[in-house]
């Protein structure tokens, strides 16, 4: 196209979730109840931890830096779709939208980050107990939460500013509920070769190559495990891990599945209800998942709920 047939794109048009209006009631109700049980459930994870010296540990703190970031990773997008869907306005400035693009790509790689720490300090505690302490000591455990934050910062930018060199025709309408990079792509005028290379290539550095360490991890876990087959042990292993792995599965179940699993009517719908599985119900089984499934947290909280039934009264 020629420059002079260009438009210059000011602002985008969210076209949200494919429902209809009678029903715009009771999901923003849903997704209302589903936003705020994330902020709470993840902001009480963070405070438990907080307060209790005994989850004054790497485990507990890398889930505390996980906690914050489903915080964060929901209130980049859920926001935005409930007031559309309140107030019908679908408009969303350029600079809005790519805002919203960096931080939605910055904090899902984060989240894959710090779910491959939490594997690595799981493999430490079961195949390498008695030197635990001495591996996973402060300084590494800030080094890798550390690490997470600034790849994950570099991904993000890089596929950020590659963006912004892009041209953007007269079609602004993008068939989702937030600025999701691969939409923005097939609006764009410009030849975005580089950009898809960008995305397969740092895709397999923030996605594949973690999930393959976690697999790593798990697979070692699994042969220490079979060499001392007690129930003991297995017990023991799963009351260790057994959170982590609901964690991994949700996060990496819902990003595959976009690849792997047939679309359900059309591609648009699958990715919309893809976003949505990673975006608003992991983070929100998250901290039901740590607190229910975890022995130490319910302590927590029950010593939380103590000291909060003693000053009440």
């Amino acid at each position: 196209m020629r420059p002079e047939n260009q438009s210059s794109v000011s602002e985008f048009l969210l076209l949200g979730l494919p429902i209809r209006p009678e029903q715009r009631g009771v999901f923003f109700l849903l997704f209302l109840g589903m936003y705020l049980t994330t902020v709470l459930g993840n902001l009480l994870i963070i405070l438990l931890i907080r307060l209790d010296a005994r989850l004054h540990t790497p485990m507990y703190f890398f889930l505390s830096h996980l906690a914050l970031t489903d915080v964060s990773f929901s209130s980049v997008t859920v926001p935005k779709m409930l007031i559309t869907m309140q107030t019908q306005d679908q408009s969303i400035p350029y600079a809005g939208c790519i805002a919203q693009m960096y931080f939605f790509i910055f904090f899902t790689d984060l989240d894959s980050f710090l779910i491959t720490s939490m594997a690595y300090d799981r493999y430490v505690a079961i195949c390498h107990p008695l030197h635990y302490t001495t591996i996973m000591r402060e300084e590494l455990c800030t080094l890798l939460v550390a690490l997470s934050w600034i790849l994950s910062c570099a991904s993000s930018l890089s596929h950020t500013l590659l963006l912004t060199r892009l041209s953007f025709c007269a079609a602004n309408a993008i068939p989702h509920f937030f600025c999701d990079l691969a939409a923005l792509l097939k609006l764009s005028c410009s030849d975005i070769f580089l950009n898809e290379l960008v995305v397969f290539t740092v895709g397999v550095v923030v996605i594949t190559l973690p999930f393959l360490c976690i697999l790593v991890s798990y697979g070692y876990i699994g042969a220490t495990i079979l060499r001392v087959p007690s129930t003991k042990g297995i017990c023991k292993a799963l009351s260790t891990c057994g959170s982590h792995l609901s964690v991994v599965s949700l996060y990496y179940g819902a990003i595959f599945g976009q690849y792997f699993f047939p679309s359900f009517s059309n591609s648009i719908d699958k990715d919309i209800i893809v976003a949505l599985m990673y975006t608003v119900v992991t983070p929100m089984l998250n901290p039901f998942i740590y607190s229910l499934r975890n022995r130490d947290m319910k302590k927590a909280l029950g010593k939380l709920c103590n000291r909060a039934a003693f000053f009440s009264q």
